[in-house]
C-alpha cells in the first residue's frame, strides 16, 4: 500500500485537497462508484472516485453517506467537479469534516482512470521497493547467522532492521539473547505462560500505544525451544515482516545446531555431578573447567511435570549452576548462598523442591540425601522444603502430619485436657515435680497424682527416657488440635 499523500502529489493530476486529516492512510487501491451505497463492494483502503451522480440535490443524506465509507475503511473519497457539482458539496464537506474521512476535489479535466493508472503505478513501485528492501534484509540476517554468535547478531540485525527490540527468551521466560530495552519483562513472562501450551501455534501480536508487540516460537520441534519477541513503535511494515520471519527460521536453525552442544554439555554435567557425590570435586572441577567450588554448597532436588522440569534444567544452566536430570527429576548443585532464591525460581515454574543441608564440596552425598528427604515432604501447598527447617521443627517434622496425628490420638487418646496439660508441662520441666506445680498453680502432691494416674493409663513410667521422648513426639503432634497446651 502506498499513502493517500503520495497519490495527492502525483503531477497532472491536480487533486485538490479539501479536508484531509489523515494524509498518511494507506490506498490499497482505487474504486469508483455512482451508488448511493457501495460499501459493499469496498473492501477497505481504496480512494473512492464518484461524481455524485446519484445525489443531486442531496442535503441530509450527506452524513449517512459519509457514515457508511468512513466504517467501510476507505483512505479517502474523491469527489469530481463540473458535472453534477460544480464545487464539493458544502453538506458533503461538513460531514467529512464532522466524521474524519478524507476528501479531495478531482477537477473535470482529470480522469478517473488517469488517477487509478498512476495509482497502480506507485503501488508497483512500492512493491518492487519492499521487495528490495526485504531481500536485502534476508542477506544481512543471513550472513549475521554465519557468524561466531549467531543468535546474537542475528537479533542486533533484526533490531535494526526493524528499528525496535529483538530479544530472545526461553518458553520460562528467561531472557537467553538480545537487548530487552524499555520491554516489561514480567509482561513477556505471562504472556508465554498463557499461550505455551499451543506449542509453534503460538505466534502473537499486541498492540498498544506507543507499541507493537510480536512473540514467535522458535524451533523445528512440535515444543518451541524458545520465542522471539520483537517491539516496534508502529506496525511494521511489509519488508520489516518478512524479515521477521526470515529471523524465525534462521533462529530455528541456529537452535537445532546447538542442540547437539547442549546435549554434549549436559553430558559434562552429569559426569560432574557423579564425581561430586563420590566426593571427588576436584575432577569435577576439571571435567567442568571452572575455579574452585565455594566452600559451602547444597543440592536442591525437585519434581513436577516433564515440561516443568525442562525449564527448570535451562534455568538452573543460564545461572551456571551444575544441573542434572537423573530419572525424571531435577538436581541442583548451588552455592549456599544462592540455594534458596534458585529454589523459589522452581518453585515458580511449578515444580516441588527440596534443599538439603549445607556441605563442603568433598560431603554432597549427605546433601543430596536430604535433599531428596525434604522433597519427599512437599506439597501443593508447601513446595518448598528445606533440611535445616526440618531439623529446627524436630522429630514430628520427619513423620508425615496425618500418620503423626493417628498415632497421638491412639497414644493420648485416654488422658483427659487437664491430665494433657499436665504432661506437657511435666517433660517439659524435665521432669521436675516442683516446677510441674508452680507452673499449673496446683500442690506437688497433686502433681504426684495425676502423674500416677498418666502412667496407669499409658501403661507405661515416665521413669523410663523412651517413654517421655514418645509421650513428647505425640503431644508435638497434637499441639495444633489443642492450642491451650
Amino acid at each position: 500500500m502506498i499513502p493517500l499523500n503520495a497519490v495527492l502529489a502525483e503531477p497532472g493530476l491536480d487533486l485538490k485537497v479539501v479536508h484531509v486529516p489523515r494524509p498518511e492512510a494507506p490506498v490499497r487501491w482505487v474504486a469508483t462508484s455512482e451508488l448511493v451505497d457501495p460499501t459493499p463492494f469496498l473492501e477497505g483502503g481504496e480512494l473512492l472516485l464518484t461524481t455524485g451522480l446519484a445525489t443531486a440535490g442531496w442535503r441530509r443524506e450527506w452524513t449517512g453517506y459519509v457514515t457508511r465509507l468512513r466504517d467501510a475503511g476507505i483512505a479517502g473519497l474523491g469527489i469530481g467537479t463540473g458535472l453534477t457539482h460544480r464545487a464539493p458539496p458544502r453538506g458533503l464537506v461538513r460531514a467529512c469534516e464532522e466524521l474524519g474521512l478524507n476528501l479531495v476535489e478531482v477537477p473535470r479535466l482529470t480522469a478517473f482512470v488517469a488517477i487509478s493508472r498512476r495509482t497502480a503505478g506507485l503501488l508497483e513501485q512500492a512493491e518492487e521497493r519492499a521487495a528490495r528492501t526485504a531481500l536485502e534484509l534476508q542477506r544481512r540476517l543471513t550472513a549475521a547467522a554465519a557468524g561466531p554468535d549467531p543468535s546474537s547478531a542475528i537479533l542486533r540485525q533484526l533490531a535494526k532492521a526493524t528499528t525496535g527490540v529483538a530479544c530472545l527468551f526461553t518458553p520460562a521466560g528467561q531472557l537467553v539473547a538480545g537487548s530487552p530495552g524499555e520491554l516489561d519483562l514480567s509482561e513477556i513472562r505471562e504472556q508465554l505462560k498463557a499461550i505455551r501450551s499451543r506449542g509453534m501455534l503460538a505466534a502473537l501480536t499486541l498492540s498498544k500505544p506507543g507499541q507493537v508487540l510480536t512473540i514467535q516460537p522458535i524451533g523445528l520441534n512440535q515444543r518451541p525451544d524458545s520465542y522471539l519477541v520483537t517491539a516496534t513503535t508502529t506496525r511494521p511494515t511489509e519488508p520489516e515482516r518478512r524479515a521477521v520471519g526470515t529471523a524465525a527460521a534462521l533462529l530455528a536453525l541456529v537452535s537445532e545446531q546447538q542442540r547437539e552442544k547442549l546435549e554434549d554439555r549436559r553430558r559434562v554435567a552429569a559426569r560432574a555431578f557423579a564425581l561430586l557425590m563420590t566426593g571427588d570435586h576436584r575432577t569435577a572441577q576439571l571435567v567442568l573447567d571452572r575455579e574452585a567450588f565455594p566452600t559451602k554448597l547444597q543440592v536442591l532436588a525437585a519434581r513436577g511435570p516433564a515440561e516443568a522440569v525442562d525449564d527448570a534444567l535451562s534455568l538452573a544452566e543460564t545461572t551456571n549452576q551444575v544441573a542434572v536430570l537423573v530419572e525424571g527429576d531435577l538436581f541442583v548443585v548451588a552455592s549456599a548462598a544462592a540455594a534458596n532464591g534458585i529454589a523459589s525460581e522452581l518453585a515458580d515454574l511449578g515444580l516441588l523442591v527440596g534443599v538439603g543441608d549445607s556441605a563442603a564440596p568433598d560431603k554432597l552425598a549427605g546433601s543430596r540425601s536430604t535433599a531428596v528427604q525434604a522433597l519427599a515432604r512437599t506439597s501443593a501447598a508447601r513446595p518448598v522444603v528445606r533440611w535445616n527447617r526440618i531439623v529446627h521443627e524436630g522429630l514430628t517434622a520427619l513423620v508425615d502430619q496425618s500418620t503423626a496425628a493417628a498415632f497421638a490420638a491412639s497414644y493420648l487418646g485416654t488422658l483427659t485436657a487437664e491430665q494433657l496439660e499436665t504432661l506437657r508441662s511435666y517433660l517439659r520441666h524435665h521432669g521436675s515435680h516442683l516446677k510441674t506445680a508452680e507452673e499449673l498453680g496446683i500442690h506437688r502432691n497433686t502433681v504426684g497424682n495425676r502423674l500416677a494416674q498418666i502412667e496407669h493409663q499409658l501403661g507405661d513410667s515416665l521413669a523410663d527416657p523412651d517413654v517421655r521422648m514418645t509421650a513428647w513426639f505425640a503431644l508435638q503432634a497434637v499441639r495444633d488440635q489443642l492450642p491451650h497446651l
